[in-house]
């Protein structure tokens, strides 16, 4: 079966430059508009990543946390996330889609049931912050059976024996957390501190790709082009705030963002 996460990744490394993925709420700030949104910046970056509404996260910032809200107030289910990605699909079908979101929700909905709308959908890869390694192995094995990438997440506070074992039982791609805080705050640490981190794992295998999310604006992201992959989701979703609040059009805003963004890097 054809990777489309691994094929994302050798093209960014045959052009010499980190693979670019970004973050948006699944129906922020509708349904449609969310569609729109993600077939838009999907001309630029080369994985989507695409959130689960959740109206008690734990990793989400205030900018995340307010595209959630509205994505709630209008009325999002599980189904109609499902629904997005199946119509994204439809034209955009190479384009890798990460859905990103909570354990609860999964749980409530099922993990074969969930596993199963992700694989009929074309879902590509899951993130599950709050299922940490070894908890989250039985569903990783679930999800590698479907040809569905179980990301893993590492923080510079796991330790380097944790670390080995969790690149270890990885998939694809392995999702470093650039700092301790929540997503959006301002980059707290320096970019020769987050690659002295990052070359530690890497190390451990080299052939593992490793995106570096937190922090990551159109300020920052240029000094931290030494990594496999970028994640950019807070700068995105505080755009579509703003594009709201004045009236404007947030497709074309934030697809401004995100071609900007994947001119920095290349």
């Amino acid at each position: 079966m054809i990777n489309y996460i691994n094929l994302a990744f050798k093209k960014s490394k045959k052009e010499k430059r980190p693979l670019l993925l970004t973050y948006t709420v699944a129906g922020d700030s509708t349904k449609q508009k969310s569609l729109e949104i993600l077939r838009s910046i999907s001309k630029y970056a080369d994985i989507c990543e695409l959130g689960f509404p959740h109206n008690t996260p734990i990793a989400d910032g205030g900018q995340i946390q307010t595209s959630a809200y509205r994505a709630i107030k209008n009325g999002i289910k599980t189904s109609d996330v499902f629904k997005i990605v199946k119509d994204f699909k439809k034209d955009k079908f190479s384009t890798p889609i990460i859905l990103m979101g909570y354990y609860n929700l999964i749980y409530q909905f099922g993990e074969n049931n969930f596993l199963n709308e992700c694989k009929k959908s074309g879902v590509n890869g899951i993130i599950v912050v709050d299922l940490p390694w070894p908890e989250n192995k039985k569903f990783a094995l679930k999800c590698k059976r479907r040809n569905i990438c179980f990301v893993q997440l590492i923080s510079p506070t796991t330790s380097y024996d944790r670390a080995k074992k969790i690149i270890k039982d990885s998939h694809d791609m392995i999702y470093y957390i650039s700092m301790l805080s929540t997503t959006g705050a301002k980059l707290k640490v320096s970019p020769s501190e987050i690659y002295k981190n990052y070359s530690k794992l890497k190390n451990i295998n080299p052939k593992k790709n490793y995106v570096v999310g937190f922090g990551i604006t159109e300020k920052s992201i240029k000094k931290l082009n030494f990594a496999d992959g970028l994640v950019v989701g807070s700068a995105i979703c505080k755009e579509i705030t703003k594009s709201l609040k004045y009236r404007q059009n947030a497709v074309t805003n934030v697809s401004r963002i995100v071609m900007n963004l994947k001119k920095l890097i290349s």
